[in-house]
């Protein structure tokens, strides 16, 4: 004898179960809009009966993911039909003005990744960016980030000492700590600089550290003071 599912009239799901010709009966006393048949040429009828509660069980959580997927598609056709707000121009200006001030900069000496600095100095080209890391985080040298990838400036480097981070470098970052991010830092040793004679700070690392170490103390002191 074939058996309805009594959560029909409660959720709008059911279940039949028997013979092709009892579910046929049924199906002719049934004012449902959609039918979906599963036939089996072999199986006791419990676990048919298993089988169809299982299905009806699971029906409205089916149902619930179908529309919050069509409520998530109209989201995104309404997102892509709506035209983009352009950025007040106050922010294009400042921000066309950043991406010239980091190609002025990147084009103004050598910029080396981690691996190009560990092939120029022996180390192990295994894990290449450990040891510049870790140069970075004691704070003897720092690194602007372009494009996903860490840069390192060329010029902080000693080629005497086998390519390691000129010893006064670390202690104009500690003038800067906390006051200048890395790219602030990139922008100070590429700019010409008055307690420099018109010098770049970078131009003078190697050869006159001291004077450099008194620039960063200046910038810091006419900062402080407006």
């Amino acid at each position: 004898m074939a058996r309805t599912n009594d959560t029909l009239e409660l959720s709008g799901f059911g279940a039949l179960t028997g013979t092709p010709k009892q579910v046929g009966d049924q199906l002719d006393r049934l004012t449902a809009e959609q039918v979906i048949a599963l036939t089996f040429e072999h199986g006791s009828e419990p676990a048919i009966r298993a089988l169809a509660d299982t299905v009806v069980s699971i029906a409205p959580l089916v149902r619930t993911i179908l529309m919050r997927r069509q409520r998530e598609a109209i989201g995104s056709i309404i997102e892509a039909l709506v035209p983009q707000v352009p950025p007040p121009q106050h922010m294009l200006v400042e921000a066309r003005m950043t991406a010239e001030a980091r190609k002025a900069v990147l084009e103004s000496g050598d910029w080396l990744t981690a691996s190009q600095i560990a092939n120029m100095a022996g180390f192990s080209t295994s894990n290449p960016s450990a040891q510049p890391n870790k140069w970075k985080k004691e704070g003897q040298i720092f690194a602007v980030r372009h494009r996903g990838v860490d840069y390192f400036p060329g010029y902080a480097l000693d080629s005497a000492s086998g390519y390691r981070p000129i010893k006064a470098l670390a202690k104009v970052l500690s003038v800067f700590s906390g006051k200048k991010d890395d790219w602030g830092l990139a922008y100070w040793f590429a700019s010409v600089n008055s307690s420099l004679g018109g010098k770049r700070p970078h131009d003078m690392l190697i050869a006159q550290p001291e004077r450099v170490l008194a620039a960063a103390e200046d910038e810091l002191v006419g900062a402080l003071h407006g």
